[in-house]
């Protein structure tokens, strides 16, 4: 069997040698279809499959999610109270282990090489989940995370410790300034373990209890016993033998239990008939639980995108294999004649286009490679690892593709092969090459047509959805300006020290070359916010009309920021501390609260109805803070001098590029920070795009897998009606000598190629409405059924359609009667 296989090997070998051309182009065309499989599996294994490196038993291992309903609708969270940790840790029994763990980014070291990096915030009983002894030292104990302030030390990453410290081991024991607490060193993590982090390995792991402490709101000093601050996420294992319905359960009774304890501290708390709570052990991966992002969810979809792109380079190939073979059938006639099997004769063909799929993966991976790079810069985190050559998971799964691709390829000619008629194909002699339609490959070449449809239909329904999305007026210009935050890192400084530092950040930054203008700001939008209490004359609840969020700016915002003043003035120098409260309301705000009025010289108290009136000074345009998509626009800004002005941080307006200028500024500003305090610069572009990666992933994977596929389905039916017209020379010679003149000839092949492609789009125009079902909440403000997007891909494909088989038919039309009646 061995010696066989071998043979056929060989065989299949010289056979590929001896056309160049046909086995380049089918590499090639498998190689792309391959290629962008293994892409998005290296993407879509890490969000939806791929458990944790490390994860001992990752079938047990969840993720605790609380479920609460509020008008009729139940709402799933991962955020978990620490004394709710402590309860559903103490009143289950479904459990062998059970951690609380979190997620931050903090200040790493001092001064002007402070950097914010990623921090696994774990308690002591997270890393008995994982099969990962420390390379250097030891992980901490329980008895150096409990509460209230837990112990002050610290495990490395390995990562971490190899660029920091050169993986020296005497790191050990030195002591690390991370966020506002120093660390003493105590381990160094494995290499390759990340925690529940694989796009973003932490730099270090600290106590929970720890963290908890240093970070605690001021409100929350007794954090680790009251239910009010949720920061943080439950994850737990089951014990051998039970089920996950019965976790559930178990978990539910426990947070019942837990839920009417929290009830004792607040009276606010709805009761259990409203809120209906229960618990559920998910999946460890968050974008497997309730909550998927839509960008996991876009992502899946392209997937399936993918698979059809491979569907049509298969469709592809399979056509040029089959014309092959059915070139080929006096060949394969003889060989039988003589005495070759059927059954060897299959083993040869598919060993054929196996060898060719092998090949394609070969390409498939490096096309992998380079398409994992783009996806990383341009839709993942910088530190999210992609690679594809070294991966055993995404070669596995690129040498499955390319079997699945050479046995689906092989099989058409394979078919053909088995059903030959000796008698007649030997006795076809010469005359072997005489035209004879398969339908086979009629029904490949519609299948494609269909394909591309689907492609092609969701591709313009994502790139209507991200021309949507960038029309979407947000109120503010986010190209130009740069966020700058500050930490305080716990350094004590009083409030008159607080606004002197903010007045000379503001001056620093103003100074510096490339900038525009600078203002002072409260909140950001997509960042936080910041609401309080409102009291209108007139209004009994002003909070039944929806949520007013604040923020509070210096006079220079509205020109920072781009936002148009449309009535009345904007905050001005004059609104000093002392001076008179006024505030800038959104077109929507006064709508809202005066419809039909005018909203300027009106009285608004701020926090409490004893409050001294707030007067409304102006009207700005409507800015989206928290959606794209019925943001209601309820904002209002006051003066940074009369509200809060120790708090809060920068927008600095760039001229020219923002990003260039991002850590130019943060080296000036950290200059003014005191102590162990930082700032951080971010371009205001990095925030808003966030809300747009979805539309942007599914409108750039469609248009490329569209693009490809429309190529594939031209290279197939060009292939397929020049194959034809090259086996209807001879009777397209006698047409000619009828009298058939050049147009009639045209007319015939591009006929038949126009046939075969409205069938196929009428076939995809079904599906893709089919589909639009599915894709519908993936969109932004676009209909599924899109009548543009339509008529454009149906032209395209038809104009495709009627472009490919002209080019042959043109040819044929000119060949000379008497050349095509000699033809063989």
């Amino acid at each position: 069997m061995i010696d066989a296989l071998v043979q056929d090997i060989r065989y299949g070998l010289r056979s590929l040698a001896q056309s160049p051309g046909l086995t380049l182009g089918v590499v090639l065309t498998l190689g792309l279809g391959i290629g962008a499989n293994v892409t998005m599996f290296s993407l879509v294994d890490r969000m939806l499959f791929r458990p944790p490196p490390f994860l001992h038993a990752p079938d047990s291992t969840h993720r605790v999610y609380l479920m609460s309903t509020y008008d009729g609708t139940e709402y799933a969270s991962s955020g978990v109270q620490y004394p709710r940790f402590v309860d559903l840790t103490g009143w289950t029994s479904s459990f062998s282990r059970t951690a609380e763990f979190a997620e931050a980014d903090l200040a790493i070291g001092t001064g002007a090489e402070a950097r914010e990096m990623h921090v696994g915030v774990v308690s002591a009983s997270f890393f008995a989940f994982f099969d990962a002894p420390p390379t250097l030292g030891r992980y901490f104990i329980a008895e150096e995370d409990r509460p209230p302030s837990g112990a002050a030390v610290a495990v490395l990453g390995y990562g971490f410790w190899q660029t920091r410290y050169g993986g020296r081991r005497d790191a050990l024991g030195t002591t690390l300034q991370i966020g506002p607490t120093l660390y003493t060193i105590i381990g160094v993590a494995p290499r390759g373990f990340v925690g529940l982090w694989p796009d973003q390995p932490p730099a270090a792991f600290i106590p929970i209890t720890s963290h908890g402490s240093a970070t605690a709101p001021s409100t929350e000093r007794s954090w680790w016993t009251t239910y009010s601050w949720m920061w943080a996420s439950m994850i737990v294992q089951r014990k051998p033998g039970v089920s996950v319905a019965a976790a559930d359960a178990d978990l539910t009774q426990a947070y019942l239990r837990s839920y009417a304890v929290q009830q004792t501290e607040s009276a606010r708390l709805p009761k259990l008939e409203v809120t209906r709570p229960r618990a559920a052990a998910g999946s460890v991966l968050s974008e497997r639980g309730p909550d998927q992002s839509s960008f996991a969810k876009v992502a899946t979809w392209v997937s399936g995108v993918a698979v059809i792109v491979l569907l049509i380079a298969c469709a592809n190939v399979a056509n040029l294999l089959l014309a092959r073979a059915i070139k080929r059938r006096r060949e394969i006639a003889i060989r039988l004649a003589l005495g070759v099997s059927r059954t060897r004769l299959l083993s040869q063909l598919f060993a054929e286009s196996l060898l060719l799929a092998g090949l394609g993966g070969l390409a498939g991976l490096l096309i992998a490679e380079w398409g994992g790079a783009l996806l990383r810069a341009g839709f993942l985190s910088k530190s999210a690892d992609v690679r594809v050559v070294g991966d055993p998971r995404t070669l596995l799964f690129a040498g499955a593709a390319a079997v699945c691709a050479g046995i689906l390829t092989g099989l058409a000619p394979a078919l053909q092969a088995w059903r030959a008629d000796l008698f007649s194909d030997l006795k076809a002699g010469t005359r072997e090459g005489t035209f004879r339609r398969s339908r086979t490959r009629v029904a490949l070449l519609v299948l494609q047509g269909a394909l591309s449809v689907v492609l092609l239909v969701g591709a313009g329904l994502f790139v209507r959805s991200l021309q949507h999305v960038r029309a979407v007026p947000l109120g503010y210009d986010v190209g130009p300006v740069l966020l700058v935050d500050l930490n305080m890192r716990g350094e004590r400084v009083d409030s008159a020290a607080q606004l002197a530092l903010r007045r000379t950040l503001l001056d620093k930054a103003r100074a510096m070359p490339g900038v525009e203008r600078v203002t002072r700001q409260l909140t950001v939008p997509f960042w936080n916010t910041w609401n309080v209490g409102l009291y209108v004359a007139g209004i009994d609840s002003v909070s039944r009309l929806g949520r007013f969020d604040l923020n509070a700016v210096t006079p220079d915002y509205f020109a920072t920021m781009g936002t148009r003043i449309l009535r009345g003035c904007a905050i001005s120098a004059e609104d000093s501390r002392n001076a008179p409260r006024v505030m800038v309301v959104s077109a929507a705000m006064a709508k809202a609260l005066w419809p039909g009025q005018d909203p300027i010289g009106r009285c608004v108290k701020v926090s409490a109805d004893t409050a001294p009136c707030t007067y409304v000074v102006g009207v700005a345009e409507n800015i989206k803070e928290q959606q794209l998509s019925n943001d209601p626009g309820l904002f209002y800004y006051m003066s940074s001098e009369q509200w809060y002005p120790q708090h809060g941080g920068l927008f600095v307006r760039i001229r020219g590029e923002a990003a260039r200028h991002a850590e130019p500024l943060r080296r000036l500003l950290q200059q003014a920070m005191p102590g162990a305090s930082y700032v951080t610069v971010t371009p205001l572009h990095e925030i808003i795009s966030g809300q747009t990666r979805s539309w942007q992933l599914g409108a750039t994977m469609f248009l490329v897998f569209g693009a490809l596929a429309v190529a594939l389905a031209a290279i197939g039916l060009y292939s397929v009606i020049a194959y034809s017209v090259a086996q209807r020379t001879h009777e397209l010679g006698v047409r000619a000598v009828l009298g058939a003149q050049f147009g009639d000839v045209v007319r015939l092949v591009v006929g038949e190629g126009l046939g075969h492609g409205v069938t196929g789009v009428a076939i995809g125009v079904v599906l893709a409405l089919i589909g639009g079902r599915w894709v519908g909440p993936l969109l932004f403000e676009q209909s599924p059924r899109d009548p543009f997007v339509f008529g454009f891909v149906i032209a395209v494909l038809l104009g495709v359609a009627a472009l490919a088989s002209y080019l042959p038919a043109r040819r044929a039309a000119k060949v000379d009667p008497m050349v095509a009646l000699r033809y063989e």
